[in-house]
């Protein structure tokens, strides 16, 4: 038997993406009813996309579920810079989800936990039994790469992926995945708006965390740095550490899957029943033959 091979999607990432890509020019796909589906539409199409490119033997989407995560009890600044959802994505965050159960696959989020934490504990726990495929626009991700968890970066346009694997994660960035949070916990996320060292940006983290090895490395040789690097450090101490909690996905988020309950087994009848009430006729032609998983 070929190897297992699962696709854990990252949901909202890839929903945001497609309604952004949609709506910028101010008309919004409908169905004749007046519900607002062009986000929806243009997620089958990136998710479809990904079944093709990947191939996976098993599928997984997951989801953040609200905006307040153990990462707000933390630090209530983070993500308070985020606007709030267009008022026509907001009745599609359900619609997707019925989507995504017509293709026969699992929905997996919890209140308290982003989908980055979902995505985390699954492929822990799953990756001894199938090599793992991570879709998303979350450089965040990178931190998950392992010989077992291939993260896959959106670029734009549909069909365009930046694969990431500990060997070229090494090559394009000269850094190991637990690294990736390091250098978080340094220059801080503006998209997430934490804060992490006044002073220091990408450059100076990347740099430091090179020399280092780690955030623990800086520590112990704080008087090898210039002054002013080791003052804006010591100033700001404990705004690194939360910075770098902030940026640590967590991979013991009380969620669970069997590689049994995601078997990627499409039924057509059911896609066509749900992309007919959708109104999505031109998408039926992405679904093909349906994946037969001897």
């Amino acid at each position: 038997m070929s190897e297992q091979r699962l696709l854990l999607v990252d949901g909202m990432a890839i929903l945001f993406r497609a309604y952004f890509a949609t709506s910028f020019g101010g008309s919004i796909r409908r169905t004749s009813t007046g519900v607002p589906v062009n986000a929806v539409h243009g997620f089958v199409r990136y998710f479809m996309d990904a079944i093709h490119t990947f191939n996976p033997t098993h599928v997984v989407c997951c989801w953040d579920m609200g905006s307040t995560t153990f990462r707000t009890e933390q630090y209530d600044g983070y993500k308070s810079n985020r606007p709030a959802a267009p008022e026509d994505l907001i009745p599609q965050f359900d619609l997707v989800k019925d989507v995504v159960a017509s293709f026969n696959v699992p929905n997996i989020g919890i209140a308290g936990y982003e989908a980055d934490d979902c995505i985390g504990t699954l492929a822990a726990a799953l990756k001894d039994q199938a090599h793992i495929f991570v879709v998303t626009g979350d450089h965040d991700m990178l931190q998950l790469v392992d010989d077992r968890v291939s993260v896959a970066i959106m670029k734009k346009g549909i069909g365009n992926y930046m694969v990431y694997t500990p060997v070229s994660l090494m090559e394009e960035r000269q850094l190991t995945p637990i690294q990736i949070i390091d250098i978080k916990g340094l220059m801080g996320d503006t998209s997430d708006n934490y804060p992490g060292v006044k002073g220091i940006g990408e450059k100076t983290a990347h740099k430091l965390i090179q020399e280092h090895g780690s955030i623990e490395g800086l520590l112990a040789n704080l008087e090898s740095v210039s002054k002013t690097i080791r003052a804006k450090i010591e100033a700001d101490l404990d705004m690194l550490h939360l910075s770098r909690d902030l940026a640590t996905i967590q991979l013991n988020a009380p969620v669970a899957c069997e590689l049994l309950d995601c078997l990627w087994s499409m039924d057509t009848e059911t896609v066509v029943r749900k992309f007919d009430e959708l109104e999505f006729g031109s998408l039926i032609k992405l679904l093909g033959q349906p994946i037969i998983v001897k």
